[in-house]
Protein backbone atom coordinates (compact mmCIF):
# COMPACT_ATOMS: atom_id res chain seq x y z
CA UNK A 1 0.00 0.00 0.00
CA UNK A 2 1.13 3.15 -0.83
CA UNK A 3 2.87 5.28 2.44
CA UNK A 4 1.03 8.14 3.85
CA UNK A 5 2.79 11.45 4.81
CA UNK A 6 1.59 13.96 7.14
CA UNK A 7 3.29 17.37 7.07
CA UNK A 8 2.76 20.30 9.75
CA UNK A 9 4.15 23.28 9.51
CA UNK A 10 4.86 25.67 12.56
CA UNK A 11 6.13 28.84 10.58
CA UNK A 12 4.05 31.10 9.42
CA UNK A 13 6.52 32.74 6.70
CA UNK A 14 4.58 32.09 2.95
CA UNK A 15 7.98 32.02 1.47
CA UNK A 16 8.89 29.27 3.97
CA UNK A 17 5.69 27.35 3.48
CA UNK A 18 5.52 27.37 -0.41
CA UNK A 19 9.29 26.49 -0.47
CA UNK A 20 8.45 23.55 1.57
CA UNK A 21 5.71 22.38 -0.51
CA UNK A 22 7.87 22.91 -3.79
CA UNK A 23 10.51 20.42 -2.78
CA UNK A 24 8.40 17.97 -0.88
CA UNK A 25 6.17 17.84 -4.29
CA UNK A 26 9.06 17.61 -6.78
CA UNK A 27 11.08 15.09 -4.86
CA UNK A 28 7.68 12.85 -3.94
CA UNK A 29 6.87 9.51 -6.05
CA UNK A 30 4.02 7.58 -4.95
CA UNK A 31 3.17 8.36 -1.29
CA UNK A 32 -0.05 10.08 -0.42
CA UNK A 33 0.44 13.39 1.05
CA UNK A 34 -0.98 15.90 3.51
CA UNK A 35 0.50 19.22 4.31
CA UNK A 36 -1.13 21.55 6.79
CA UNK A 37 -0.02 25.25 7.33
CA UNK A 38 -0.69 28.88 7.83
CA UNK A 39 0.19 32.57 6.45
CA UNK A 40 0.57 35.67 8.74
CA UNK A 41 -0.94 38.27 6.50
CA UNK A 42 -0.14 37.62 3.21
CA UNK A 43 -1.08 38.15 -0.28
CA UNK A 44 -1.04 35.10 -2.28
CA UNK A 45 -1.05 35.34 -6.19
CA UNK A 46 -1.75 32.52 -8.57
CA UNK A 47 1.71 31.91 -11.57
CA UNK A 48 0.00 33.37 -14.10
CA UNK A 49 -1.37 36.37 -12.56
CA UNK A 50 -0.20 40.25 -12.19
CA UNK A 51 0.04 41.51 -8.89
CA UNK A 52 -0.28 45.33 -9.80
CA UNK A 53 -3.47 44.05 -11.07
CA UNK A 54 -4.95 42.53 -8.63
CA UNK A 55 -3.20 44.19 -5.40
CA UNK A 56 -2.74 47.08 -3.66
CA UNK A 57 0.42 47.05 -3.57
CA UNK A 58 0.56 50.76 -2.21
CA UNK A 59 -1.18 49.68 0.62
CA UNK A 60 0.49 46.31 1.15
CA UNK A 61 3.84 47.58 1.08
CA UNK A 62 2.55 50.27 3.73
CA UNK A 63 1.32 47.82 6.08
CA UNK A 64 3.86 45.36 5.69
CA UNK A 65 1.90 42.82 3.61
CA UNK A 66 4.28 40.39 1.83
CA UNK A 67 3.25 38.87 -1.78
CA UNK A 68 4.09 35.78 -2.19
CA UNK A 69 3.61 33.71 -5.80
CA UNK A 70 2.61 30.29 -6.15
CA UNK A 71 3.28 27.70 -8.49
CA UNK A 72 -0.22 26.78 -9.26
CA UNK A 73 -3.33 28.87 -10.88
CA UNK A 74 -6.11 30.47 -9.58
CA UNK A 75 -6.72 33.84 -8.18
CA UNK A 76 -5.60 36.26 -5.77
CA UNK A 77 -6.58 35.67 -1.78
CA UNK A 78 -5.18 37.09 1.27
CA UNK A 79 -3.87 35.28 4.18
CA UNK A 80 -3.69 35.59 7.66
CA UNK A 81 -3.68 33.63 10.79
CA UNK A 82 -7.60 33.57 10.44
CA UNK A 83 -7.10 30.46 8.07
CA UNK A 84 -6.13 27.26 7.67
CA UNK A 85 -3.87 25.75 4.79
CA UNK A 86 -3.74 22.92 2.78
CA UNK A 87 -1.88 20.73 0.40
CA UNK A 88 -2.70 17.13 -1.01
CA UNK A 89 -0.14 15.27 -2.91
CA UNK A 90 -0.39 11.62 -4.76
CA UNK A 91 1.16 10.39 -7.97
CA UNK A 92 -0.60 9.28 -10.91
CA UNK A 93 -2.09 7.42 -12.36
CA UNK A 94 -3.86 7.75 -7.86
CA UNK A 95 -4.13 11.81 -7.36
CA UNK A 96 -7.31 13.11 -7.88
CA UNK A 97 -8.96 16.20 -6.75
CA UNK A 98 -12.49 15.09 -6.52
CA UNK A 99 -10.40 12.83 -3.83
CA UNK A 100 -9.04 15.55 -1.51
CA UNK A 101 -11.76 18.03 -1.96
CA UNK A 102 -14.25 15.08 -0.29
CA UNK A 103 -11.54 14.45 2.45
CA UNK A 104 -11.88 18.10 3.06
CA UNK A 105 -15.95 17.67 3.10
CA UNK A 106 -16.03 14.86 5.51
CA UNK A 107 -13.58 17.10 7.94
CA UNK A 108 -15.89 19.84 7.99
CA UNK A 109 -19.06 17.53 8.34
CA UNK A 110 -17.31 15.93 11.49
CA UNK A 111 -17.32 19.59 13.17
CA UNK A 112 -21.07 20.02 12.26
CA UNK A 113 -20.42 22.11 9.35
CA UNK A 114 -22.18 21.01 5.51
CA UNK A 115 -20.54 22.27 2.93
CA UNK A 116 -20.67 21.53 -1.05
CA UNK A 117 -17.98 22.17 -3.89
CA UNK A 118 -19.14 24.69 -6.24
CA UNK A 119 -17.72 25.10 -10.02
CA UNK A 120 -14.10 24.84 -10.39
CA UNK A 121 -12.37 25.18 -7.27
CA UNK A 122 -14.53 26.47 -4.04
CA UNK A 123 -16.14 25.30 -1.37
CA UNK A 124 -19.38 26.82 -0.51
CA UNK A 125 -21.80 26.59 2.81
CA UNK A 126 -25.53 27.95 3.07
CA UNK A 127 -26.35 30.58 5.31
CA UNK A 128 -29.21 33.01 5.97
CA UNK A 129 -27.87 35.45 2.65
CA UNK A 130 -27.10 32.11 0.40
CA UNK A 131 -24.29 30.48 -0.70
CA UNK A 132 -21.11 31.84 0.64
CA UNK A 133 -18.10 30.46 0.09
CA UNK A 134 -15.44 29.04 2.85
CA UNK A 135 -12.44 27.83 0.40
CA UNK A 136 -10.65 28.15 -2.42
CA UNK A 137 -8.24 25.98 -4.04
CA UNK A 138 -5.79 25.72 -6.83
CA UNK A 139 -4.20 22.90 -8.66
CA UNK A 140 -0.82 21.78 -9.89
CA UNK A 141 0.14 18.18 -12.13
CA UNK A 142 2.95 17.30 -14.09
CA UNK A 143 3.55 14.16 -16.13
CA UNK A 144 3.70 11.95 -12.75
CA UNK A 145 2.27 13.51 -10.24
CA UNK A 146 -0.34 16.50 -8.81
CA UNK A 147 -1.54 18.31 -5.78
CA UNK A 148 -4.22 20.16 -4.89
CA UNK A 149 -3.80 22.83 -2.20
CA UNK A 150 -6.41 25.85 -0.69
CA UNK A 151 -7.89 27.70 2.19
CA UNK A 152 -10.11 27.44 4.99
CA UNK A 153 -11.92 30.84 6.11
CA UNK A 154 -12.08 30.17 9.77
CA UNK A 155 -11.70 33.71 11.67
CA UNK A 156 -9.78 35.56 8.96
CA UNK A 157 -10.26 39.45 9.02
CA UNK A 158 -12.69 39.79 5.84
CA UNK A 159 -12.27 43.58 5.85
CA UNK A 160 -8.75 43.35 5.13
CA UNK A 161 -9.08 41.10 2.61
CA UNK A 162 -11.25 43.78 0.32
CA UNK A 163 -7.80 46.34 1.60
CA UNK A 164 -5.53 44.37 -0.40
CA UNK A 165 -7.67 42.32 -2.77
CA UNK A 166 -8.80 45.65 -4.47
CA UNK A 167 -5.99 47.58 -6.66
CA UNK A 168 -6.39 51.14 -7.08
CA UNK A 169 -7.50 52.15 -10.53
CA UNK A 170 -4.95 51.87 -12.79
CA UNK A 171 -4.50 51.99 -16.52
CA UNK A 172 -3.44 48.70 -17.11
CA UNK A 173 -3.79 47.12 -20.05
CA UNK A 174 -2.82 43.70 -18.82
CA UNK A 175 -2.22 40.26 -19.89
CA UNK A 176 -2.85 37.23 -17.77
CA UNK A 177 -5.70 35.77 -14.98
CA UNK A 178 -7.37 38.52 -13.20
CA UNK A 179 -9.01 36.54 -9.91
CA UNK A 180 -12.91 36.61 -9.66
CA UNK A 181 -13.82 37.68 -6.20
CA UNK A 182 -16.88 35.99 -4.73
CA UNK A 183 -18.96 36.81 -1.68
CA UNK A 184 -17.04 34.68 1.78
CA UNK A 185 -17.48 34.02 4.87
CA UNK A 186 -15.70 32.67 8.14
CA UNK A 187 -16.15 29.15 9.40
CA UNK A 188 -16.85 30.48 12.95
CA UNK A 189 -20.10 32.09 11.44
CA UNK A 190 -20.86 28.01 11.78
CA UNK A 191 -18.68 26.69 14.94
CA UNK A 192 -18.07 29.48 17.15
CA UNK A 193 -14.69 29.92 18.32
CA UNK A 194 -13.27 27.56 15.75
CA UNK A 195 -9.53 27.00 15.79
CA UNK A 196 -6.91 25.88 13.50
CA UNK A 197 -5.97 23.25 15.81
CA UNK A 198 -9.59 22.09 15.54
CA UNK A 199 -9.40 21.87 12.25
CA UNK A 200 -6.20 20.46 11.34
CA UNK A 201 -7.15 17.57 13.54
CA UNK A 202 -10.31 17.18 11.24
CA UNK A 203 -8.88 16.89 8.29
CA UNK A 204 -6.03 15.23 9.57
CA UNK A 205 -8.49 12.71 10.89
CA UNK A 206 -10.28 12.54 7.99
CA UNK A 207 -7.01 11.75 5.64
CA UNK A 208 -6.39 8.82 7.90
CA UNK A 209 -10.11 7.17 7.86
CA UNK A 210 -10.00 7.49 3.77
CA UNK A 211 -6.89 5.65 3.35
CA UNK A 212 -7.11 3.24 6.38
CA UNK A 213 -4.07 4.05 8.02
CA UNK A 214 -2.20 6.14 10.58
CA UNK A 215 1.24 7.48 10.10
CA UNK A 216 3.18 10.15 12.85
CA UNK A 217 2.96 14.11 12.21
CA UNK A 218 6.62 15.83 10.84
CA UNK A 219 6.83 19.02 12.39
CA UNK A 220 8.48 21.33 9.96
CA UNK A 221 9.88 24.14 11.89
CA UNK A 222 11.07 27.73 10.85
CA UNK A 223 14.35 26.94 13.47
CA UNK A 224 15.72 24.71 11.37
CA UNK A 225 15.64 24.51 7.61
CA UNK A 226 14.24 21.09 6.48
CA UNK A 227 16.36 19.27 5.70
CA UNK A 228 14.80 18.70 1.98
CA UNK A 229 16.98 18.52 -1.18
CA UNK A 230 17.09 21.93 -2.98
CA UNK A 231 15.63 23.27 0.09
CA UNK A 232 17.15 26.36 0.69
CA UNK A 233 17.79 27.46 -3.10
CA UNK A 234 14.19 27.13 -3.46
CA UNK A 235 13.53 29.35 -0.63
CA UNK A 236 15.70 32.06 -2.26
CA UNK A 237 13.66 32.11 -5.39
CA UNK A 238 10.04 31.41 -3.71
CA UNK A 239 11.02 35.04 -1.58
CA UNK A 240 12.80 36.69 -4.31
CA UNK A 241 11.64 39.89 -6.11
CA UNK A 242 11.83 38.39 -9.51
CA UNK A 243 9.44 35.21 -8.65
CA UNK A 244 7.34 37.49 -7.03
CA UNK A 245 6.75 40.45 -9.11
CA UNK A 246 9.15 39.55 -12.11
CA UNK A 247 7.13 37.02 -13.48
CA UNK A 248 4.13 39.00 -13.96
CA UNK A 249 2.80 39.20 -17.63
CA UNK A 250 3.84 41.11 -19.70
CA UNK A 251 1.24 44.47 -19.30
CA UNK A 252 1.38 48.29 -20.33
CA UNK A 253 0.74 51.38 -18.40
CA UNK A 254 -0.69 54.80 -19.55
CA UNK A 255 -0.18 57.98 -17.31
CA UNK A 256 -0.88 61.17 -18.15
CA UNK A 257 -1.41 64.61 -15.69
CA UNK A 258 -0.68 68.67 -16.01
CA UNK A 259 1.16 70.23 -13.78
CA UNK A 260 2.31 73.86 -14.04
CA UNK A 261 4.61 74.27 -16.38
CA UNK A 262 3.03 71.92 -18.97
CA UNK A 263 1.25 68.20 -19.38
CA UNK A 264 2.58 65.20 -19.74
CA UNK A 265 0.98 61.63 -21.16
CA UNK A 266 3.56 58.63 -20.35
CA UNK A 267 3.20 55.27 -22.02
CA UNK A 268 5.17 52.41 -21.15
CA UNK A 269 5.16 48.68 -21.14
CA UNK A 270 6.32 46.16 -18.55
CA UNK A 271 8.12 43.04 -19.01
CA UNK A 272 8.98 40.27 -16.16
CA UNK A 273 8.48 43.21 -13.54
CA UNK A 274 11.10 45.27 -15.89
CA UNK A 275 9.94 48.96 -17.73
CA UNK A 276 10.95 47.70 -21.09
CA UNK A 277 9.89 50.72 -23.24
CA UNK A 278 8.53 54.04 -22.14
CA UNK A 279 7.25 56.79 -24.03
CA UNK A 280 6.80 60.22 -23.19
CA UNK A 281 4.77 63.28 -24.55
CA UNK A 282 4.67 67.28 -23.14
CA UNK A 283 3.86 70.19 -24.03
CA UNK A 284 6.31 71.50 -21.64
CA UNK A 285 8.69 74.45 -23.05
CA UNK A 286 11.69 72.19 -22.02
CA UNK A 287 10.84 68.67 -22.98
CA UNK A 288 14.53 67.24 -22.91
CA UNK A 289 15.31 66.75 -18.99
CA UNK A 290 11.94 64.77 -18.96
CA UNK A 291 12.32 62.64 -21.88
CA UNK A 292 16.08 61.72 -20.45
CA UNK A 293 13.94 60.86 -17.53
CA UNK A 294 11.70 58.51 -19.71
CA UNK A 295 14.94 57.31 -20.97
CA UNK A 296 16.81 56.14 -17.74
CA UNK A 297 13.36 54.16 -16.81
CA UNK A 298 13.95 51.57 -19.86
CA UNK A 299 15.32 48.72 -17.81
CA UNK A 300 14.49 49.64 -14.42
CA UNK A 301 12.14 47.60 -12.55
CA UNK A 302 8.71 48.90 -12.21
CA UNK A 303 9.07 49.99 -8.51
CA UNK A 304 9.06 53.39 -6.67
CA UNK A 305 13.04 52.88 -5.94
CA UNK A 306 13.42 52.26 -9.00
CA UNK A 307 11.41 55.22 -10.11
CA UNK A 308 13.15 57.56 -7.84
CA UNK A 309 16.69 56.44 -9.02
CA UNK A 310 16.26 57.17 -12.79
CA UNK A 311 15.06 60.74 -11.50
CA UNK A 312 17.94 61.58 -9.63
CA UNK A 313 20.11 60.31 -12.23
CA UNK A 314 18.65 63.36 -14.44
CA UNK A 315 18.52 66.38 -11.65
CA UNK A 316 22.65 65.23 -11.88
CA UNK A 317 22.18 66.14 -15.51
CA UNK A 318 19.48 68.96 -15.27
CA UNK A 319 19.93 70.21 -12.39
CA UNK A 320 18.04 73.42 -12.95
CA UNK A 321 15.14 71.53 -14.00
CA UNK A 322 15.37 69.63 -10.41
CA UNK A 323 11.58 70.42 -9.21
CA UNK A 324 10.12 69.86 -12.60
CA UNK A 325 11.17 65.99 -12.50
CA UNK A 326 10.95 65.63 -9.15
CA UNK A 327 7.23 66.74 -9.23
CA UNK A 328 7.04 64.22 -12.11
CA UNK A 329 8.77 61.58 -9.86
CA UNK A 330 6.37 61.66 -7.00
CA UNK A 331 3.23 61.72 -9.35
CA UNK A 332 4.41 58.80 -11.08
CA UNK A 333 5.87 57.08 -7.77
CA UNK A 334 1.93 57.62 -6.21
CA UNK A 335 0.54 56.01 -9.75
CA UNK A 336 2.91 52.72 -9.57
CA UNK A 337 2.09 51.49 -6.35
Amino acid sequence: MTALRLLLSDSYDPWFNLAVEDCIFRQMTTQRVLFLWRNAETVVIGQGQNPWKECNTARMEQDGIRLARRSSGGGAVFHDLGNTCFTFMAGKPEYDKSVSTQIILNALSSLGIHASASGRNDLVALTGEGERKISGSAYRETLNSGFHHGTLLLHADLSRLANYLNPDPKKLQAKGITSVRARVANLSEFVKDIDHQQVSEAITEAFFDWYGARVEPEIISPDVFPDLPGFAEQFEKQSSWQWNFGKAPAFSHELNERFSWGGVDIHFDVEKGRISRAQLFTDSLNPEPLNHFADRLVGQKYHADDVIVACQASCAQFPDFRDELEQFQHWMVGCIK
